[in-house]
């Protein structure tokens, strides 16, 4: 019998870490990168990592976009990110909010943080190292959701995402 293998995972946050929040970022042409995340990407994968993005998207519940919008976007991100050599192993969304519009997305329910129902699915389909991993956020909420699951929450309030996640790797 083979034994598994935990990789440890660093999970992200999408909007204010990975691209600038303008507010309900659902189409290419108006998400900017920011600086430093294509290679931050790049060097947790470099390091044994797996990359998880666990994003809320409430615009869904909303009405203000669709999931496919959603599904759009992150296949563009890692299409994006395979030109520089890398990619984001697998996204999980949150489309639903208590408040939605929308009544089969107007939901209280496990995914959304501060509640880990993102990350908890992401360590069971993938077999992730919780003792090893981290999320990065940019809110309270992320923070609440690492440890919920029961990882480490690093909230990053920078400019440069590869020099945060250089100095959280060599932690």
């Amino acid at each position: 019998m083979i034994d598994k293998v935990y990789l440890p995972a660093l999970f992200f946050d999408r909007d204010g870490v990975i691209n600038i929040d303008t507010g309900y970022v659902y189409q290419r042409e108006i998400f900017v990168w920011v600086d430093g995340a294509i290679d931050a990407i790049r060097v947790a994968k470099k390091a044994g990592y797996l990359v998880f993005v666990v994003t809320n998207q409430s615009g869904v519940a909303r009405g203000y976009f669709t999931e496919q919008h959603v599904k759009d976007l992150h296949e563009w991100m890692n299409q994006t990110l395979r030109q520089h050599g890398t990619l984001i192993d697998q996204f999980y969304y949150c489309p639903h909010h208590p408040d939605g519009i929308l009544y089969e997305y107007a939901i209280s329910c496990n995914c959304r943080k501060p509640l880990p129902g993102m990350i908890l699915r992401a360590v069971t389909e993938w077999q992730v190292d919780t003792g090893r991993s981290f999320l990065v956020g940019d809110k309270e909420s992320d923070m609440e959701a690492a440890v919920n699951a029961g990882i480490r929450g690093l909230l990053f309030r920078g400019s440069d995402l590869y020099s945060f996640i250089v100095d959280n790797l060599r932690a």
